[in-house]
């Protein structure tokens, strides 16, 4: 190809913007380092504390504080933590409320937002504007404290549920995800006799199984690292939930949970040894349960965005 045909091709060819250029090995670089130093700066610190969890008491005591370098790893604290006491109870309620407040919470959160795509639905334009204006507008601490005092809903588990059972925002999520499914299959589920609960969860649920997890997600971390409405609801130690005991912890770094004080009082346990643990502990089921839902962000999420 002659010179002067590839100068009239660069001249008749658009040019395109910068960020649509292949990147230089230098910006291929400078962005490597970049997320290198992010992952670091994340990973760097969740070490630490499992590091920490996992030293015996001695090996603490000469790094005078967390650990950065593992020097002989014993699972004492855990065994401890786990044994019974405040924290093997504490960690039972946040299962409990985590588990029976996800049921609860995505059983009205579909139902609602069934209710809310169907557009010949009675007063869904009005309800709709009513629960939007709920994510600008709050009643406010004191009418809510009051209402839940006034149902007598203090000191029992429902009210760490009831309070924040619904989310608008995951609510409008799996409306705008149901009314993007094909109105053609239940319209014709619907002259085949089928009713709207039939419907709903024959063919509505199985096709957004993919927002669905990603909403139970949501609520799931929500309610299991939930800590205000217990801390004002509930006046009953032995119901509070493991992070509100892990807030204990951490503001009374000198004691230690209920059930190991001896342990603390003795030298057999480290208190920050104790902290890190409960730290870990309350971050497995998060860790744990996110690489399953992380394949269905994309799809629900985006689809459900998009399509409303």
């Amino acid at each position: 190809m002659s010179l002067n045909t590839q100068l009239i091709r660069s001249l008749q060819a658009p040019a395109r913007p910068v960020w649509e250029e292949p990147p230089s090995k230098a910006g291929l670089t400078a962005k490597s380092g970049f997320l290198l130093l992010c992952c670091l700066g994340v990973l760097g610190p969740l070490w630490i504390v499992i590091v920490t969890s996992l030293s015996p008491k001695r090996v603490i005591d000469q790094a005078g504080g967390l650990v950065v370098i593992p020097k002989g790893l014993t699972f004492v604290n855990y065994s401890e933590l786990l044994g019974g006491g405040q924290v093997s109870r504490a960690i039972m309620v946040s299962v409990g409320v985590t588990f029976f407040g996800t049921l609860f919470s995505m059983t009205v959160s579909v139902l609602g937002a069934y209710g809310l795509s169907r557009p010949g639905s009675l007063g869904h334009r009005f309800f709709l504007m009513i629960m939007m204006a709920t994510m600008f507008f709050g009643a406010g601490l004191i009418p809510t404290y009051l209402l839940v005092q006034s149902l007598g809903l203090t000191d029992t588990y429902l009210s760490l549920v009831l309070p924040s059972a619904v989310s608008v925002f995951n609510l409008l999520v799996l409306r705008a995800f149901f009314m993007g499914i094909s109105p053609e299959l239940t319209e014709s589920a619907r002259i085949d006799g089928a009713s709207d609960l039939r419907i709903l969860l024959t063919i509505i649920m199985p096709l957004s199984r993919a927002v669905l997890a990603v909403i139970s997600l949501f609520y799931a971390v929500g309610y299991w690292s939930a800590w205000f409405n217990a801390s004002i609801y509930l006046s009953d130690q032995d119901m509070m939930p493991l992070q509100n005991v892990l807030i204990q912890l951490v503001q009374k770094h000198t004691e230690a949970p209920t059930g190991l004080q001896q342990a603390v009082r003795t030298g057999q346990l480290s208190p920050l040894g104790l902290q890190m643990a409960v730290m870990v502990l309350a971050l497995i089921p998060v860790a744990v349960a996110s690489p399953f839902v992380q394949r269905h962000f994309k799809k629900g999420m985006l689809t459900g965005a998009i399509k409303g």
